[in-house]
């Protein structure tokens, strides 16, 4: 399994090494600072950084969770996912689990994303719909020279995980298992 401790991180800055200092200057409101202006948007609106996945396996997977046992929040979920694949047919939505299944300690069901725009629009949608249930949205990255795909899935689904609501413990070990 990877250890976070030999993880590194790329400055932020790179790319803006020899950019001229920001201004102190504050907006209207007095509390948010005038940005430098750019000719064009960041490539991050229309295409996922690197080292996620822009290709047929998407950039991020949302797993959406809820506890098998409870009639109520099965319901609500299986209300969700019917409604996700109907509002939402675009992205890839995969099998409404009622159990348990690979590192997720409850029952769940999974939703791909493939453009930083459909990731926008699902996961903002996603925060006022989810209602009593949990999700992890964790990214899929390229793994690195050197790293293999177990190292990668491990980090991706724990220092790298988004959590909505209630942070669920996963079961890490299938990613030893599988290195």
């Amino acid at each position: 399994m990877a250890n976070p401790l030999k993880y590194t991180y790329p400055s932020p800055l790179a790319g803006f090494e020899d950019a001229p200092p920001l201004s102190d200057e504050k907006n209207e409101d007095g509390k948010s600072f005038v940005n430098p202006k750019r000719e064009q948007l960041s490539e991050a609106y229309s295409r996922f950084t690197d080292p996620l996945d822009n290709g047929r396996r998407g950039g991020f997977d949302i797993h959406i969770y809820y506890f098998q046992s409870n009639k109520e929040q099965a319901q609500y979920a299986r209300e969700l996912w019917e409604r996700i694949r109907r509002e939402f047919p675009e992205l890839r939505i995969y099998t409404f689990w009622d159990r348990p299944i690979g590192p997720h300690p409850v029952a769940m069901f999974e939703v791909n994303v493939f453009t930083p725009a459909q990731f926008g629009a699902f996961v903002a949608w996603l925060a006022v719909w989810r209602g009593p249930l949990s999700a992890l949205i964790h990214p899929n990255t390229i793994p690195e020279d050197g790293v293999s795909s177990a190292e990668s899935g491990y980090r991706d689904h724990s220092q790298r995980a988004i959590w909505m609501g209630e942070r669920l413990p996963l079961d890490y070990s299938i990613f030893a298992r599988s290195s």
